[in-house]
């Protein structure tokens, strides 16, 4: 097993932690432990939100959930030798839920996960004006396998991946975020939920900072919630075993941080707490290549190799969705947030029909590995999008016949009090 250089205790908080990771991005959180280009080592993590939910049949935990404290990131780990310029070449080699002894426990990730549609007031999700309300699913790990006393009739295998990793921002580069971030809620500040979510002093979480520096990434820090350049929040369910990331460096020892660890997502992770969420560890490989920003012109944003290990899904139900507005019939130009909005809604109508609530088939599509895709954004007015649903992963035929669906009682998700 290679080093472990950032530990986790499962039964504390990240703040409890003998050395506690952070919660917001800022070039002066300290470093928590160094490595060697070249070097393989270990990092685990807690869940996203430092397990405030629980496996239970309520969703009351998902609606009421503090966002302030979140996420909850393990790190930082400064690279030798790392330089502004510099790519960070980073290999996941493996990955996967709480390991034993721990393996089975109350936190996230200690035998099981769960999905969730936050509440409009509280984020919300890509359909939240559809699905306005708190809901949850639990799924129970078996293996490569996740199952769910929530939703019945389903089974399939994940593509665990981390939600979340990146490098720290220069003191430049955060001030453009937050300079920006804030102007973008100024377009429509009573918005909810709101555009941008900024800075924020309260439950931050600097690391082992003290005093004024930790005083400075309480005011300064940048939220954790979106992808920008340094990576971030990119959700992308192949970024998993296998994968070589490419990260830009911006600071000294690019201090790569990271954690929101996924058994199993869908692509667009659409109830935003739509993968099955966990806590867990991930083994790396780094090395670096000198001044590889500006050699590959990666300045704005990583790229990334995908891993090639995934389901051998072959039979796909398949939704497509345009860009029109079904409920007000207002056609949009070669919108294609508002063409997979529709093929997800299409989806969703779809699945009610063998018996599942909308909130059941929304749960299903933000956590089974479906797949999302641009399939045309040329031929005006209408953006064309589709979603891959396997059909594998259901112990039903759903496929249209002449006999119609075998519509059954499905059970429902856990709801809110």
């Amino acid at each position: 097993m290679p080093e472990v250089v950032f530990t986790v205790d499962q039964s504390k908080s990240m703040r409890d932690q003998a050395v506690p990771g952070h919660n917001r991005w800022h070039p002066d959180v300290p470093a928590a432990v160094t490595v060697r280009p070249g070097q393989q080592f270990r990092v685990e993590c807690r869940e996203w939100t430092d397990a405030q939910i629980g496996n239970n049949d309520s969703a009351n935990d998902v609606r009421d959930v503090d966002l302030t404290s979140c996420h909850m990131l393990s790190g930082p780990i400064a690279v030798e030798g790392a330089e502004p310029g510099d790519l960070l070449v980073v290999d996941i080699l493996d990955l996967g839920p709480v390991q034993a002894p721990q393996e089975f426990g109350d936190a996230p990730g200690q035998g099981w996960g769960y999905t969730g549609i936050f509440a409009r007031a509280n984020g919300g999700g890509f359909l939240t004006d559809y699905f306005p309300d708190a809901y949850k699913a639990i799924w129970d790990f078996s293996g490569q396998v996740a199952t769910s006393r929530h939703l019945p009739g389903v089974r399939y295998t994940g593509i665990t991946h981390p939600g979340l990793f990146g490098t720290a921002p220069s003191a430049e580069l955060l001030a453009r975020w937050n300079r920006r971030e804030r102007a973008l809620i100024q377009t429509d500040p009573d918005r909810v939920p709101p555009l941008a979510l900024p800075p924020l002093e309260e439950n931050t979480l600097g690391g082992t900072a003290t005093g004024d520096v930790a005083g400075g990434i309480a005011r300064d820090g940048a939220r954790t919630v979106p992808a920008r350049e340094n990576g971030g929040n990119h959700d992308i369910k192949n970024f998993t075993r296998g994968s070589r990331v490419f990260y830009p460096v911006h600071v000294p020892g690019a201090l790569l941080s990271g954690g929101d660890l996924h058994f199993s997502q869908g692509d667009g992770e659409i109830t935003f707490c739509g993968a099955i969420e966990m806590g867990g560890f991930i083994d790396f490989h780094v090395d670096l290549i000198k001044g590889g920003m500006e050699t590959y012109g990666v300045t704005t944003n990583p790229v990334f190799m995908p891993g090639n290990v995934e389901p051998r899904y072959s039979e796909f139900m398949t939704f497509i969705g345009l860009s029109v507005d079904r409920e007000s019939d207002e056609n949009y130009y070669l919108d294609a947030t508002v063409a997979y909005r529709r093929a997800c809604l299409n989806a969703v109508e779809y699945l009610k029909k063998f018996g599942y609530s909308g909130e059941q088939a929304y749960l299903l599509l933000g956590s089974a590995p479906i797949e999302g895709r641009v399939s045309g954004v040329v031929d005006i007015p209408n953006a064309c999008c589709s979603l891959y649903l396997p059909t594998a992963i259901f112990d039903f035929d759903i496929k249209p016949s002449a006999q119609g669906p075998v519509r059954q009682d499905r059970g429902q998700c856990a709801v809110t009090s």
